[in-house]
């Protein structure tokens, strides 16, 4: 379907500008989170809490924009905390 009306025309530009910008800050997210978990997984502690507010920064701006819902960014990082707390957490206390 092609729009008609010059503003139409504009506003199919703007969006899948900003689809296109979404879908690329939405992959580097997922990026991130698979690489930690794959740290985490091979209890690479110290390197995953370098990662940690790389982390945080990029999925609170995430929520800020609205690309994921508030409440999953607070998730996520959460998440990703409690496995890091849950393998390091013994170490560090001795």
């Amino acid at each position: 379907m092609c729009p008609i009306t010059k503003s139409a025309k504009k506003a199919l530009r703007q969006s899948e500008k900003r689809r296109i910008r979404n879908l690329q800050k939405k992959r580097k997210v997922k990026n991130l989170l698979k690489e930690v978990g794959k740290l985490i997984s091979q209890k690479k502690i110290e390197e995953t809490k370098k990662l940690l507010p790389q982390v945080y920064k990029l999925l609170d701006k995430a929520a800020k924009v609205g690309l994921i819902k508030k409440n999953a960014a607070a998730r996520k990082k959460s998440r990703i905390t409690r496995l890091i707390n849950k393998i390091g957490g013994p170490k560090s206390q001795q």
